[in-house]
């Protein structure tokens, strides 16, 4: 008689949250390893359609590696200067406007006495405004990206690495699509979801950067162009990415020219970003994210939990991969993916 028992649902969930856990807490511990591979990963991912094309025209082997490896490097070392850039600037900005903060806040202290409001409290509240504190955050992302660029000859050494094993891998996958044709298939669907999503997100981050220069400039913000790089680089951060391409030209605006230059920065920012990003970039991006909104969220803060400002940069490529490798690989797994997903299978739809 066949045994009819199999393990408890609420079992299976406990491990594999567990099981979870204990992986997210080892990639945390060789974050310092982890981070370049995943970003060679990607970068390379970006860049494998050159490759590509070069193959079908007959290019010599030895460009095969080169180009792409050229093209990753001009991109790799042209961040790095960037935001080499923006932590500087955006550590000048305490000493340079420190008055003008200071000004504003013993404005600020003396309309809340105005109203009434004159408590020890609020008054020691506004006091403790530094303006060092407030661009913390945005000097905090870009230096611990810094951190991870700053193992260039690791990352290199990986990109060539994974330059050169990038065709014997293509033969590989294409010779265990027989033997392994779910594995396979995910594989070839993270890269070109990664692709996709890398390219749209490049295409319409850079629209908007370039609409965020030339408000910054009608309106008199200092380093227009940085700032526009700036929000370029934050636009690979779901969700919060727009916020803190935001805050130094909102603060400078405010320094510079008032509440009132402040506010249009502000509404400047969220009109381009809302027409370019929430109305006009889904239609061409489709579902090549196959994440929901909450899933997401959910990712970014989990990867940049594990793996600090690379994991917020690389949230989206880092989930498709593990989504992957653990759930579109399994054929029991779809609807787990349309959990994930947000859509409904498209063998049950009503």
């Amino acid at each position: 008689m066949t045994d009819q028992r199999s393990v408890p649902r609420a079992l299976i969930v406990l491990l594999c949250t567990a099981g979870a856990v204990v992986t997210l807490a080892g990639i945390r511990e060789v974050g310092s390893i982890v981070g370049p591979v995943l970003l060679a990963l990607v970068l390379v991912l970006a860049v494998s359609p050159v490759r590509t094309w070069l193959q079908r025209r007959g290019a010599p082997g030895w460009t095969l590696v080169a180009v792409p490896l050229a093209l990753v490097l001009l991109l790799l070392f042209g961040m790095v200067a960037i935001l080499t850039v923006a932590v500087a600037e955006t550590a000048n900005l305490a000493s340079n406007y420190g008055p003008e903060f200071n000004r504003l806040v013993t404005g600020l202290q003396n309309l809340a006495t105005r109203f009434g409001v004159g408590t020890d409290q609020v008054n020691q509240t506004i006091k403790s405004f530094d303006l060092g504190k407030v661009l913390t955050l945005v000097q905090g992302f870009a230096s611990g990206l810094l951190g991870v660029f700053s193992s260039l000859i690791l990352i290199v050494v990986l990109l060539l690495a994974m330059c050169l094993d990038a065709q014997p891998l293509s033969r590989v996958l294409a010779a265990g699509a027989a033997s392994r044709p779910l594995l396979v298939r995910a594989l070839s669907d993270f890269a070109h979801k990664t692709r996709r999503y890398l390219i749209v997100s490049t295409v319409f981050g850079l629209i908007c950067s370039v609409l965020d220069v030339a408000a910054l400039w009608m309106l008199g913000v200092p380093l227009p162009l940085l700032w526009g790089v700036l929000a370029l680089i934050t636009n690979y951060i779901p969700n919060l990415g727009f916020i803190l391409g935001l805050i130094p030209p909102a603060l400078l605006g405010l320094l510079e020219g008032g509440p009132k230059t402040m506010l249009f920065v502000i509404a400047s920012y969220l009109a381009i970003n809302f027409v370019v990003q929430s109305l006009i970039q889904p239609k061409f991006l489709g579902d090549a994210v196959g994440l929901s909104t909450t899933m997401t969220l959910l990712s970014l803060l989990v990867w940049a939990f594990v793996l600090g400002p690379l994991g917020a940069l690389l949230a989206i490529p880092l989930s498709l991969l593990t989504r992957a490798l653990l759930i579109d690989s399994d054929p029991n797994g779809q609807w787990a993916a349309a959990l994930i997903s947000g859509e409904v299978p498209a063998g049950e739809r009503p």
